[in-house]
């Protein structure tokens, strides 16, 4: 009887099961952003489709409020205060994202600063094999 519990037991200690349903998403990339006087930038412009992780600072001598814009996605954090930083978390799909900056100051004056232009393409893959991951 002992020795039945003990195969049993056994059999269920097979390979572990690296086919997970539904796949662990694609590792968050972290994408930097500086707004200045005039522009917006932000490096990468180009990725693949999946969670990232935006650090924007400002170093224009006004506060902004940025804004993560896409066909069917609008994140927005701020304002932010000049010399400091502030991080957007978003899921993004294959599309064209514009990355915009506002203040009181600029529509008061009429000033624009162009906004920058995050290209995602597909999918990157899973994040399945990265080490330390929950």
């Amino acid at each position: 009887m002992a020795g039945l519990a003990l195969v049993i037991t056994l059999a269920g200690c097979g390979q572990p099961d690296y086919n997970r349903r539904p796949p662990r998403p694609p590792t968050p990339i972290q994408i930097t952003g500086v707004i200045t006087e005039r522009q917006v930038e932000v490096s990468p412009s180009h990725i693949g489709a999946g969670p990232i992780v935006l650090i924007v600072s400002n170093q224009d001598g006004a506060s902004h409020t940025v804004i993560l814009e896409g066909e069917q996605k609008r994140e927005q954090v701020g304002p932010i205060n000049p010399q400091d930083t502030a991080t957007i978390q978003a899921n993004v799909q294959q599309g064209r994202y514009t990355v915009r900056a506002g203040s009181e100051r600029a529509v008061a004056r009429s000033r624009m600063i162009s906004p920058a232009e995050l290209v995602v393409g597909r999918e990157r893959p899973s994040g399945e094999d990265e080490l330390l991951r929950p």
